[in-house]
This record gives structure tokens, sequence and C-alpha cells, in this order.
């Protein structure tokens, strides 16, 4: 079967840019249009991975050739074609200095971006057949086409890398959807847990789908066949959580009027998940230690104790560090449900994801509302959404779908999200520490002081790392001794980005070793 392509196409010439764009489409590929290099590096940065960049460069325009070195921190040479205006022999030299083979002329025609495309289609079968030599990886070695600067490092790729988007029904309107390698090791992480019956604490945005990876984690235990229950500890007051998790006797105080059940009893021999576990007050966490270490506990107005086999699942929001310092959250607790850690990323760091979850809402929306509405969205308002950050992640998307297919006006909701692309972003934190840099500390305490100190330190260490290795995230992983998923956490952590050309800070290039430092 022929593989359809993601394609980033960074092209100045409107005329050039709609013909390519013409030609990909007609032949079944998706293509992203970016205004320019600094989008195109915005996209890439957080986390889009194209499997082609067509890229327009010129040899007049310094700035824009500068711009478009800056492609290879993000993507291999052999995955960038580049559009030249005229055959100047100088722009050709450096991009074969570079690795860069695919080239092309304006102006295009149809055959050229046909060949291109296949010959890109035809290496990656050849990788897919090599692949399948090895029974657990392929280790393919950086051809001598790789960018100078690269180190020679054996890249390790997956056998089980699907070329299509892994999609898992949990019924009723939810999903589990793994494009990116971020959920795909969440994927994999599910099915270590599968059977190991632990407790499990998820991290993560609000509305990146802590709930559905609960989910998944009892659909594939060996639970799976008794009760998933969830209880929101944020929406209820300390009172009536305790009567919602351990029941309570009849007359034990005003309004019950008869025996109830609580959660844990309700889930015995199965799973539940304390949802917003973070927002729980100080005395209700020492009671919940108390059934977690001893299984057991006393309904309100009872005397008599019950024993309940529950696995429980944790799902917050809440930094956890930052609550554990502030004793807003009891260490031993912590320790007790973190037993097995799962971090779910923000939907700004899995783009790659964006148009297939936009599809599935659409396909799982009532047959009532998307009546005559088509099953995915204008290529420009896709465009739109493959940019926009999602601040409120797969909650703000389902939403935006939902309200384009009612108001049946796809260019208002271009013309929204458009005008939310194009707005100012906030101030990022960094130019504020910079120019506090030399202020006085306030009086915080040394701890406080340390722990500044160590960010500050660990995040410097991290961004020279991300610069020596071109901001190859695995490569830097592997030289830090760290794990990929660690890493993709601390670059956000840190809100680390790029360095621009020219930065004062931006050390030599100059690559150290990592064969000592292999994760």
């Amino acid at each position: 079967m022929r593989r359809l392509l993601l394609i980033l196409s960074v092209i100045q010439d409107a005329k050039t840019r709609a013909f390519a764009r013409m030609v990909l489409e007609d032949a079944g590929h998706r293509v992203i249009e970016a205004a320019g290099s600094s989008q195109a590096n915005s996209l890439l940065s957080n986390g889009l991975n194209p499997d082609f960049l067509l890229c327009e460069a010129s040899a007049v325009n310094s700035s824009e050739t500068s711009q478009f070195r800056q492609y290879l921190k993000f993507a291999p040479a052999e995955k960038i074609c580049l559009i030249t205006r005229l055959s100047d022999q100088r722009l050709l030299a450096e991009a074969d200095e570079l690795g860069i083979g695919r080239t092309l002329t304006m102006p295009l025609t149809r055959q050229d971006v046909e060949s291109v495309v296949e010959s890109l289609t035809l290496a990656s079968r050849q990788v897919r057949a090599v692949r399948n030599m090895s029974p657990d990886f392929s280790e393919i070695a950086i051809s001598a086409a790789s960018p100078a600067h690269a180190p020679h490092i054996p890249l390790r790729i997956p056998v089980d890398m699907p070329a299509l988007p892994y999609l898992e029904d949990m019924g009723g309107s939810n999903f589990f959807l793994a494009a990116s390698p971020q959920m795909l090791e969440i994927h994999r992480q599910v099915k270590l847990l599968a059977d190991i019956d632990v407790n499990v604490l998820i991290l993560g945005d609000s509305g990146t789908g802590k709930e559905v990876i609960a989910q998944l984690i009892h659909k594939h235990s060996r639970r799976s066949r008794e009760k998933f229950l969830k209880v929101n500890c944020a929406a209820l007051p300390a009172e009536l959580l305790e009567s919602e998790l351990f029941g309570h006797r009849q007359g034990a105080f005003t309004g019950a009027i008869n025996d109830r059940a609580g959660k844990f009893e309700q889930a015995n021999r199965g799973t539940l998940l304390l949802d917003e576990i973070g927002e729980i007050g100080v005395q209700m966490q020492a009671k919940l230690l108390h059934v977690l270490q001893d299984g057991q506990f006393a309904r309100l107005g009872a005397q008599e104790t019950t024993r309940v086999d529950v696995r429980v699942l944790a799902a917050t929001n809440v930094q956890m560090e930052d609550a554990l310092l502030a004793k807003a959250f009891r260490e031993d607790l912590y320790y007790r449900l973190n037993v097995f850690t799962i971090e779910v990323p923000p939907l700004r760091e899995r783009r790659e994801e964006i148009p297939y979850l936009i599809e599935e809402f659409i396909r799982r929306s009532p047959v009532e509302l998307t009546k005559g509405f088509g099953s995915s969205l204008p290529s420009r308002l896709m465009d739109a959404a493959l940019l926009y950050d999602w601040k409120g992640n797969l909650r703000e998307l389902r939403n935006f779908v939902t309200r384009t297919i009612v108001m049946r006006d796809a260019d208002a909701a271009t013309r929204e999200l458009e005008a939310k692309v194009d707005a100012p972003s906030p101030p990022d934190p960094r130019d504020a520490q910079d120019q506090s840099a030399d202020a006085p500390a306030p009086c915080v305490g040394i701890r406080s002081i340390v722990r500044d100190v160590k960010a500050r330190t660990e995040a410097k260490m991290i961004q020279s790392a991300l610069e020596t290795f071109g901001w190859n995230r695995r490569r830097t992983a592997q030289y830090l001794n760290m794990s990929y998923r660690s890493l993709l956490y601390k670059i956000q952590q840190h809100h680390l980005r790029p360095w621009s050309a020219g930065d004062p800070q931006q050390p030599l290039r100059k690559v150290p070793s990592t064969r000592n430092n292999a994760v």
C-alpha cells in the first residue's frame, strides 16, 4: 500500500506554493504551509515531525539561507528538499556540504515534485526493510551525507513504530490515540503495567487525557473485568469526600438516612481513579494513606473496619515537587502513590496527532450533527489548528471541533485560530530571570535559593547540550544519561528554545563523545 506523507512546505513564492500544494494533495499527501522560516522553526521545535520538508531558499537572501540551515537541527538532511530560483552553484555547493542531496529549481513542474517525493518514499521503504532484519532494533549509522557537525552515533529505530496512529476505543466518546513518540511510549508503559498490580501516578496539564490513560491501564490489567470508578477529589469538600470514598452508616451525620458504601467498597477487586489528587486536604491525605497501607478503613459512624482489594490510580495537574516543598502534600502519601509515574505531554508537544484527533472527534460526533459536514476540516483551517498552541489541550480541541460543526462556518473558525496564532506571545520567563539575575535575592530561605541555583544550572547544561547536538533531542538525552521523556519535560519546564544566530551565549560547536553515556 502506498504510504501517504506529512509534508511541511516553506515556500515564499505564492504561485509555486499553491502549485506544490495542489500536486502533493492530488497524490493524497497532507501539506502544512508555514508562513516563513520562523514559523516553520516554531512548529518543528514544538514537536511537529513531518516526513518531508519542502523549503525555498535564495542565495541573495542570506538571512533566509541562515534560517534554512536551522532546519537541520530538527530534521535529517535526507528529509529536506531545497528549492532555488536559479541554479546557483554556491548555494548548491553549501547544500551538498550539509548533506542535502534533494534540490529543485524554479519554475517547478509536476514531474519535479512527484519525482522528489517518490524518491523519499522509496528511501522510506528501504529503511523499513532494514528494520525487519532485526528482531528488536535496526541500527542505521548516520551516512556521510549527514551534517558535518553530527556525531557518528547509531540511530536506533523501534521496529514496532506504526506508519499510522494507534487508536483504541475506550467506550462511550473516549478513545486513546498515539501517533507521537511520547504517546507511543506511554502505550508501551501501559502494556508493561498490564501484569504488575501497582499504584500509578499520572501527571499532566488539564485536558491532556489523564483519565483516558487511567482507563487504558484498567482495560489492559488483570482487573479489567471488574469495575473502574472515578472520584474527582477537587469537586467535593473534605466532609463529603470522606463519605464518597469510605461510605457511611445511617445517622452518621445529618442527612445520612441509609447505610451507603463508598467508592473503595464499590471498586473492590477493580480500579479506582483519584482524579485531582493534589487538591485534597492534609487531613484527608492521612486517612487515604492509612487505606493504601493497610487496605482497610471504617465507614463514617461505624466501629468495624472493612478490608478491600483495590488498585489505586491517581491523577493531577499540580506540580507535585512544588506541593511537597510547600508541605501541601504529604511525602509518605506521594511515595505510596508514586510507585510508577506516567507524564502526559501537552498537545502542543505532539502536534502530529492534531489532524488525527480532529478527524476522530468528527467521526464520533452525533450523526445528526455532522450530516452534510464531511469527515475533515478544510486545509487552511487544519493548518491553523496545527500552528495554535491549544492551552486547553484535548478538551479545548474537542470543543473547538464541536463548535465548528455546529456553526457550519469554517472561514470564521479559521480566522479565529489565525488571530490567536498571530497574537503576541506572553513574555518569556527567562527574560525576567535574566533581568533579575544581578538583583539581591529576597529572604525566602536557603532551600529556595539552592533550588533556584540548581534549576538555573540545570537549564544551562541542557541548553548547551541541545545546541551542541543541533537540538537533536534523542542524542542529547543519550549524552546527558537521561530518558528522552525526561528531557522533553525539562525543555518545557525551563522554557528552552534554540539560540538565534549570533547569540553571545552560543558556545563553539564541539561535539562530545557519547560512548560512555548510553541510556
